[in-house]
Parts: structure tokens; C-alpha cells; sequence
């Protein structure tokens, strides 16, 4: 009665006929005899390989031409090589006829002739044997002699060399023994300045500590004082308030009678009295022996400073001493070791050696 079409039923349906039309293409191009081909491609086979022919020839022949390249470098190279060393080996013949075979010597400059030369330089032969020098004698002793100069002259180079290294060896642990006593002195006098240092600061610790408990006792002194007047006062107060002119105290000022004190006899406020003196010479006393404490404290305190800077001066000392030590033996060591090279190593090498190092930025 109601014909209502859902969308998975149209895109099944649109699935469907795709799937029908691919099939139907399929078939057409499988038996259709006009475009089918039954077995293999002779041809395009054929081009294939008459291609990757052309390809393998292309590349034998840039293999060839960069063999061919190759070998033309090498044999320009050789080429120049040879023309190089023709030009030395003429060079050298030339530097050998000109520094060893005499004009008069030179058979090949006229065959026909040979002494075309000596009669053309008018100097005639001595007697004698061809060859012979009758003037060898005096050219050995003259080279002797050379010699002998020579090896005087490397001698006393070599003598004045040694020489100077000594000089210079002295100067060196001379230098090094003064800069050793300067730092001796120097440290001597920085410990007699740390030393003075120290006592003066000492001095000044004691002096201060006495002064503060100088004014610490002066302050002590006024309250205990004070407090002994106002007690006074209060005590003479019950005794001198009957009269106006009774009631100033012993300092001269007036003070008000205190009501703790009504009703106590003279005995009893002497008792009194004599009690507050002794509570506070008690704590005179004490304070007293507080301060001399401190001062003690203060004086230990100092004392052991002293020693431990003593100490450390000490053994500052015996490191001293014993760098110095090692020092000189490191020197001695030092020297041995020259002496074992000069015995072994003939031939100081001298500024020439050196100067052939460092010629160039790389």
C-alpha cells in the first residue's frame, strides 16, 4: 500500500550496479577479439631491448671517455716529469763540467786538436807524470791546518758555551737563594707584625675589659649608694617625723615616711639596717668575683691566642724549611741530569737548530 524506500536499501543498490557495470567493462575488453592479444609482445620486447643495448653502449662509451681523460692526465703529468728531470740531469752536467772539468782537461772540445786548449792558454806542462800534482804536499799541510783552526775555533765555542751556561746556571740559583732570603725576611716580618698585632690587641682587650669593669664597678658603687640612702631615709623617717625639721634625711633632702616602718624600736630598725649592709657587701662580692672571672676569661682567652699563632708561626717555619730542602734537591737533581747530558749529547745545538722550528702558521 505504501511504497517507502530506505537510503541503506539505494546505496545497496548503488553498490550493486557498480559492481555490475565493472564486470561488464571487464568482459568487453576479456572477448572482444578487436582489442584482445593472444601470446607475447615481439615488439615491444624488441624495443626494450634495443634500448637497455643503447643505454649499456652510452655508459661503455662515458666509461671509455673518462678512462680516455684519465690517461691523458697521467701522461701530461709523466711528460712534465720527464722534461723536469731532463732539465735537472742538464742542469747537473752543466754544474759538474763547470765546477770539475778544467778548460785544459776538455778532450771533447776539439777532437781533431785535444791540445788545441793548453797551446790556446800558452801554460805549459811540468815535468813529470801525466796527472801528477807536484804541489800536494803543501796543499795537505794547508788543509791540515785548516783543519786544525776549525777545530781549535769549534773548541773554544764550544768552551765559551759552557761557559756561559755555567755563568748563567750561578746567576740562576743565585737569583733563586736571594729571592728565597727575601721571602724569609719577609715572612719573618710579617709574623713580628702579626706578633705585634696580636699583643697590641691583647693590650687593648685587657685595657678595655679593666675600663668596662671599672665603670661597671663606679655604677655598682652609685646604686649601692643610692639604695643605702634611700633605706637610710626611710629608716631615720619613723625616727625625725615628729618635727618639720627632722624630717630631711641625711643627704639633706626630704623623703616621705613609709608606712613599714610604724611601730619598730632603734634596735630593730639597726637590725634592719645592719642587714641591708650585709646583703650588700654580699653582693659587692659577688659582682666582685664575677669581674675578676671575666678578667681571667679574658686573659686565657688571649693567652691561647698567642700560642696558637706561635704555633702556627712554627709551623709555618718548618714548612719553610723543608720547601727549601726539597728545593735544593730538585736543584741538585737538575744539575746531575745536565752534567749525565752534556757526557752523552756531544753536539749542543745552537740558534740554527732552533730557528728551523715554528717557520710557518700551520
Amino acid at each position: 500500500m505504501y511504497n517507502i524506500e530506505l537510503l541503506s536499501d539505494r546505496i545497496a543498490a548503488d553498490s550493486l550496479e557498480r559492481r555490475r557495470n565493472r564486470e561488464t567493462q571487464r568482459q568487453d575488453r576479456i572477448f572482444n577479439a578487436k582489442v584482445r592479444t593472444i601470446g607475447i609482445d615481439k615488439v615491444a620486447l624488441e624495443s626494450k631491448v634495443n634500448e637497455r643495448k643503447k643505454n649499456e653502449e652510452a655508459e661503455s662509451l662515458k666509461a671509455y671517455a673518462a678512462d680516455a681523460v684519465c690517461n691523458d692526465k697521467a701522461a701530461c703529468l709523466l711528460k712534465q716529469r720527464q722534461l723536469k728531470d731532463e732539465r735537472l740531469l742538464q742542469g747537473a752536467i752543466e754544474d759538474f763540467r763547470l765546477n770539475f772539468q778544467l778548460r785544459r782537461s776538455r778532450r771533447e772540445y776539439d777532437l781533431s786538436n785535444p791540445d788545441k786548449v793548453k797551446n790556446q792558454d800558452g801554460i805549459q806542462m811540468l815535468p813529470g807524470l801525466v796527472g801528477e800534482d807536484p804541489d800536494s804536499q803543501g796543499r795537505l799541510k794547508k788543509q791540515q791546518e785548516q783543519l786544525r783552526e776549525w777545530s781549535v775555533q769549534q773548541q773554544h765555542e764550544l768552551a765559551t758555551a759552557r761557559h756561559q751556561q755555567r755563568l748563567e746556571e750561578q746567576q740562576y740559583d743565585q737569583d733563586r737563594v736571594d729571592l728565597d732570603i727575601q721571602a724569609f725576611q719577609l715572612q719573618k716580618i710579617e709574623e713580628e707584625r702579626r706578633r705585634a698585632a696580636a699583643l697590641a690587641t691583647n693590650d687593648f682587650n685587657l685595657a678595655k675589659a679593666a675600663e668596662n669593669a671599672e665603670k661597671r664597678w663606679k655604677k655598682w658603687q652609685q646604686e649601692e649608694d643610692n639604695n643605702r640612702t634611700d633605706i637610710l631615709n626611710q629608716l631615720q623617717g619613723e625616727l625625725l617625723s615628729k618635727s618639720p625639721e627632722q624630717g630631711i634625711s641625711v643627704l639633706g633632702l626630704p623623703h616621705l615616711r613609709p608606712d613599714s616602718c610604724k611601730g619598730l624600736t632603734n634596735e630593730q630598725l639597726q637590725h634592719v639596717i645592719d642587714c641591708h649592709q650585709q646583703q650588700i657587701e654580699e653582693k659587692r662580692a659577688e659582682q666582685q668575683k664575677e669581674e675578676l672571672h671575666h678578667d681571667r676569661f679574658c686573659v686565657t682567652s688571649a693567652r691561647n691566642a698567642l700560642l696558637l699563632e706561635r704555633r702556627q708561626a712554627r709551623i709555618n717555619k718548618q714548612l719553610r724549611r723543608t720547601l727549601d730542602n726539597t728545593n735544593a734537591q730538585l736543584s741538585e737533581a737538575h744539575h746531575e741530569q745536565k752534567k749525565y747530558l752534556e757526557k752523552v749529547y756531544t753536539n749542543i745545538p745552537d740558534d740554527s737548530y732552533f730557528s728551523q722550528f715554528n717557520t710557518s702558521s700551520r
